[in-house]
Formats: C-alpha cells, sequence, structure tokens
C-alpha cells in the first residue's frame, strides 16, 4: 500500500507544481528505473520502457517494414505499393498517409541538406518527380506540408501561413488525383485549423469527408480540434460535435469514444477537485469509449487510440483493474494521446503504466489475476 501512496503523491503534486504542462494533459513525476518504487513490467509481460516503439498506436508490421526499407534505400516504390493496395475510405490508408509524412518530416529535420549535403526525405521529392499523377504520393506530399508548417513555424506568421497555403494547393492537387478519397480532405482539416477557415468554409469541407466516409474516426478527431476552445470554437461546440458523432455512430464503431477526446481537449490546467475523474461527465465519456472499445473489430486501426486514452482516465480515476485490461491490449506501441504530447513518450507511458500495476496490485492483483 506504500508504494500506491508514493505514487499517488506523486500524481497530486503534478496537479498542483506542474500548471505549465497544459499541453501534455498533467504529467506525472516519473518514478526512475532502479527505484524500489518502479514496478517491473516484466512482471506482467509488458515491454520494457527502452524498447517502447513511439512511433505508432498499435502494430501495422507491413507499415514497419516498408518504411524501414523505404529509409535504409531511399526508394519510395515500397512505399507507393503498399498505398496503392491500402483501401482508399478505410482508417489504415490515414494512418500510413501520416506515418510516411510523419518520416519525411522527420529526416528533414534530422538532416537538413546544409554545406553540400543531400537532405533527408529525398525519397518523397523523386516520388513527387517520378510520378506526379500518384495520388499516394500527392496525399503524403501534403501531409508532409502540413507536418512542417506545426513543426517549423509558429502559427499566426508569415512562415506557417505560406506553407500552409502551399499545403492546401497540395490538398486539391491530391484531391483530384483521387477523387473518391477522403484522405486528401482529412489533411486539409489541419490546414482549415491552421489558417482559420471562418465556419461556413469549414463546415463545406467537412461535407465532403462526409460523403466519402462518414463514419472515419481520424476525420472526425481531426475536425474536433478546430471546434476545440484553443482554437475556433469552444467547449460547448467541442461537446456537441463529439456527442452528436457519438449519437450518430453504427454498432460497431469507435464514434462512441468521441466524448472522451472532447473531454480530453478541455481538461483544466490545474485540477485540485480530487473527485474530478470520477465526475459524471468524465464517468459517462469513459462508459461510452469502454463501449465502444468493447463493440469494435478487433482489427480497427483506431482500437489502440482508444485504448491508450482509456489508460490515461482509467488510472486518473483509479480504476486499476479496467486500466489494465487496456494495457495488456496496447501495451509496446506508444504513438497515440496522450503520451505523444510530452517530449517522451514512452517515459509517460511507462508512469502511468507504473501507476496502474501499484493500484492493481494494492487492490488484491497480481500477475497470475490479470487476464491476457
Amino acid at each position: 500500500m506504500e508504494i500506491l501512496w508514493v505514487l499517488m503523491a506523486l500524481l497530486m503534486l503534478s496537479f498542483v507544481l506542474l500548471p505549465y504542462l497544459r499541453r501534455r494533459r498533467g504529467m506525472i513525476e516519473q518514478v526512475p528505473p532502479g527505484h524500489p518504487d518502479a514496478a517491473d513490467p516484466a512482471n506482467y509481460g509488458f515491454v520494457r520502457q527502452e524498447e517502447l516503439d513511439v512511433r505508432m498506436p498499435g502494430p501495422d508490421q507491413d507499415l514497419l517494414d516498408v518504411l524501414d526499407l523505404v529509409q535504409r534505400t531511399q526508394d519510395y516504390r515500397a512505399a507507393a505499393q503498399l498505398l496503392a493496395g491500402t483501401e482508399a475510405a478505410g482508417e489504415l490508408r490515414w494512418q500510413r498517409v501520416q506515418a510516411f509524412a510523419g518520416a519525411a518530416s522527420l529526416e528533414l529535420q534530422q538532416r537538413p541538406g546544409n554545406a553540400g549535403e543531400t537532405p533527408g526525405g529525398q525519397w518523397l521529392r523523386v516520388w513527387r518527380a517520378e510520378q506526379p499523377k500518384d495520388a499516394g504520393g500527392a496525399a503524403v506530399h501534403a501531409e508532409f506540408l502540413v507536418q512542417q508548417a506545426w513543426r517549423t513555424a509558429t502559427p499566426g506568421t508569415d512562415e506557417f501561413r505560406i506553407i500552409m497555403e502551399e499545403a492546401r494547393a497540395a490538398c486539391g492537387d491530391a484531391a483530384l488525383l483521387a477523387p473518391g478519397d477522403p484522405v486528401p480532405y482529412i489533411v486539409e482539416l489541419s490546414v482549415a485549423r491552421g489558417l482559420a477557415y471562418p465556419r461556413g468554409e469549414f463546415e463545406q469541407l467537412w461535407l465532403k469527408i462526409l460523403d466519402r466516409a462518414p463514419n472515419h474516426m481520424g476525420a472526425h478527431l481531426a475536425a474536433l480540434h478546430y471546434w476545440c476552445e484553443k482554437w475556433h470554437g469552444s467547449r460547448e461546440l467541442a461537446t456537441s460535435f463529439a456527442e452528436a458523432a457519438a449519437a450518430r455512430a453504427p454498432q460497431g464503431s469507435l464514434l462512441a469514444a468521441m466524448p472522451l477526446f472532447s473531454v480530453f481537449e478541455h481538461l483544466p490546467e490545474v485540477n485540485l477537485v480530487s473527485g474530478f475523474y470520477q465526475s459524471e461527465v468524465v464517468t459517462k465519456a469513459i462508459h461510452g469509449a469502454l463501449h465502444a472499445v468493447h463493440s469494435a473489430r478487433a482489427d480497427d486501426p483506431m482500437l489502440a487510440h482508444v485504448r491508450h486514452l482509456l489508460v490515461f482516465f482509467l488510472v486518473r480515476g483509479e480504476r486499476w483493474a479496467e486500466a489494465m485490461d487496456q494495457l495488456i491490449h496496447v501495451d509496446g506501441h506508444v504513438g497515440a494521446l496522450p503520451w505523444t504530447l510530452s517530449p517522451d513518450p514512452a517515459a509517460e507511458f511507462a508512469v502511468y503504466r507504473a501507476l496502474a500495476v501499484a493500484g492493481y496490485e494494492a487492490n488484491g492483483g497480481s500477475p497470475a489475476t490479470l487476464p491476457h
């Protein structure tokens, strides 16, 4: 029990002493490896912190294999082939477009091409030059520009606006190459947020997505940002958008988890109310997300995203056994909210995992009682 109280004390300190970490949504102080209060993940079959994969929310071995090949050889053709064989309206295509764009953006950040050196991400430039009519390459290029704007420029500056305008044009080019593909329009949702589209223009963009993929979870999450208080909406508008999506969600859809993402986006800077995470609003959103997880297909590409956010809320709400149940499904990959808001996603995830293990054991749980 002492271990649990030490860890919970760290949790409460984070509420009071770290208000500047709003964007990181209440990061908890780390328990360093080797500390007597540090839970050993190996006891539960969990992956050690240094081995956690920060690139994706869950496994996609085909994508990992292709990413490795493309980055090792700087030949884009495997990426083009993978996207060509990925369903246009599905969640997986959107995730893979993001992954390829992110890989190229990070390569460029690490190797900007100074002193005559070939810049990183050259394979994407070659892809666009050699196959200008390839819809997959066009979508990856548009998403690359969006990520570059957020990564290298400050919103509101001329530099940011110029890159985003280029991204907007790239979205239009990608949409022309694949009229039924929602991905170029989903990419443009981030452009709309960055360039502050008027609501009427944003809603027209949103209708184009609904026409092509009305139950696309990734698109709904991207649109939610626009309606949030910190961007161009309010808590009420974001809540209304999320609840409407959940209300029309078909059986088996993860859209029922949307209200939990809206709650997350509007967490207070400092929460001094101990029961906040057991409040009616949060509890209702958690139950909706749990229902969505239990009803969804096991291979739904967005399932890991919901499970990761559930870990955050279930740990905060001291629902240890339920948190452990989510952890056994997502452990090993941490490329999802809320961990990606931290400079060290693996460390952030590992702290919450340690809290879940400590709480689980303090209430009589053990590796032997954890179902797999």
